[in-house]
């Protein structure tokens, strides 16, 4: 029987330290998400599995060109992949199939040269009126611009909804991919 007492005391030690490990970095570093549906093809499809970054954004702010997931904020029970677009304080304008950016930098405008989407991909809206986005909104978009539910739609997202930034793609293997700050560059 004392045995038996030791043997589940260590069990129990196991578990707890396990658990004081894994919670918190689950709940406060990272997350696994999986993606669903076909808003962000060609780069990244249906049923891959990423882990998310929730710790950077607390000491940095988000750049043009990382994927983030954020909570939907018409139902923030819901997860959404997207990529940033515009930043706090500028004005977007979708004008001629494109991304056209205005800031302190380029007051008269500057179109977003976006590497990451197919050549023959133009980004539609319904309206070319110039959105402005206050001190903690950004707009995003989803690569597969027509067939996403993004700024366009749900206009200009709150950085509190922000969950964190696409960090590594897990699967399939074939995929495997690191997304730090190098990668992140090549898009600014």
């Amino acid at each position: 029987m004392k045995k038996f007492l030791i043997f589940i005391w260590e069990i129990t030690k196991v578990v707890a330290i396990s658990l004081a490990i894994i919670l918190p970095v689950r709940y406060f570093l990272i997350q696994p998400f999986y993606v669903k549906g076909a808003s962000m093809e060609p780069n990244f499809h249906d049923h891959e599995y990423l882990i998310i970054d929730e710790l950077s954004y607390r000491f940095s702010l988000p750049i043009r060109g990382q994927v983030v997931v954020f909570r939907y904020p018409r139902n923030p029970q819901e997860y959404f992949i997207k990529r940033i677009v515009g930043l706090p304080g500028e004005e977007i304008q979708i004008k001629d199939g494109t991304v056209v950016v205005f800031n302190d930098n380029y007051p008269e405008g500057m179109t977003l040269e976006e590497k990451y989407l197919s050549a023959d991909l133009i980004t539609n809206n319904q309206s070319e009126a110039r959105i402005e986005l206050a001190a903690d909104e950004y707009f995003v978009l989803g690569d597969n611009r027509n067939a996403s539910k993004d700024s366009r739609d749900f206009g200009p997202l709150n950085k509190s909804f922000i969950t964190g930034k696409v960090l590594f793609r897990g699967w399939p293997l074939d995929k495997i991919t690191v997304f730090d700050q190098s990668y992140w560059a090549q898009y600014n």
